[in-house]
């Protein structure tokens, strides 16, 4: 029973969420559900898709920029960029337009969508030297664009949760830059960060994560515990400052997969050191993307506070998973 457990969570952790936990919105390019939703899509988003922000041919190092098409104002958009999960050894960032349709349908926002190298191909710090190029190519382009450059959010699940608390906690961190991309010297760091059950402490993950073929384990090029060192470099509560920006963080419960504590304990790190962070737990939640009404409230605020200049205060308060 115990191994049939594992089994299951290795299968859950490794299967990128949009394929476990919905239906895709937007499948491969090619696909006649591709085609179908890209239409449906056309009317109110324009779609520039397979943008190369390293400098490469290779097709995860892309990202998908998405515009609206009826502007809410003249003025440049503050940019959310999304980045998927999958335990770093599969997803894709083709998920992450059904994510973002909601804020960019308000005409508000411009999107992005980040795709990164993956376990199979590279291990770290390969996959956050990718986002930071991603970041710097927005950030470099938005003028083409007609993009906000200083008003730029990332949100996450699950390993792209882990992904953007680093991009939030390490955007004074050198080390970590990489130098991929024609946009060198232009700054990573982002305006505010919405961190879906993202592991922050790959440490303290639990012992199943730090078998030789755990995803994180995979991540870091060889087992946890032989690579403690690396583990921690690649955690983002080691590098909280008090001028990281400011964190929503939203996390079940009841979550197999990421231990909830991991997210009590990056609220806890970064309140330590002066950041603001928000933690919103999922009273029963599991490990998935919850289409809550109430929690889809609280993201908006939180955008709209740090990217739009609202003052709407988000509340802390548990949210109970709704029951069917």
């Amino acid at each position: 029973m115990a191994l049939q457990r594992r089994s299951l969570l290795m299968l859950l952790w490794c299967t990128p969420l949009w394929l476990a936990l919905s239906t895709p919105v937007w499948a491969a390019p090619g696909d006649e559900s591709f085609q179908r939703n890209a239409r449906a899509a056309r009317d109110a988003i324009k779609i520039t898709a397979n943008i190369p922000y390293a400098s490469t041919d290779n097709p995860r190092q892309q990202l998908d920029l998405f515009l609206p098409r009826n502007r809410a104002s003249d003025k440049p958009l503050p940019i959310v960029a999304f980045i998927h999960g999958g335990g770093w050894r599969k997803g894709d960032r083709r998920s992450g337009l059904p994510f973002l349709a909601p804020f960019l349908s308000s005409g508000k926002y411009a999107g992005a969508s980040i795709g990164y190298r993956l376990t199979d191909e590279a291990s770290w710090p390969a996959q956050i030297h990718d986002c930071k190029a991603a970041i710097r190519w927005l950030r470099s382009h938005a003028e083409e664009y007609g993009l906000d450059p200083n008003h730029l959010a990332v949100i996450g699940t699950s390993a792209g949760g882990h992904l953007v608390a680093m991009l939030g906690t390490s955007g004074d961190v050198a080390d970590l830059e990489g130098d991929l991309g024609d946009a060198a010297g232009t700054s990573s760091r982002v305006t505010c960060v919405v961190d879906f059950f993202g592991p922050s402490d790959l440490t303290t993950m639990g012992e199943w994560h730090e078998r030789p073929d755990s995803p994180e384990s995979l991540l870091l090029g060889g087992p946890i515990l032989d690579h403690q060192e690396r583990a921690v470099a690649a955690s983002p509560i080691r590098y909280t400052t008090g001028d990281d920006p400011p964190f929503l963080i939203v996390h079940g419960t009841a979550d197999p997969l990421v231990p909830f504590e991991q997210s009590v304990q990056l609220r806890k790190a970064l309140e330590k050191a002066g950041a603001s962070a928000t933690l919103i737990p999922i009273e029963g939640g599991g490990h998935g993307r919850f289409n809550i009404q109430a929690l889809n409230t609280q993201i908006e605020r939180f955008l709209a506070n740090h990217l739009l200049g609202a003052n709407d205060p988000v509340s802390p308060k548990p949210i109970p998973l709704p029951s069917r």
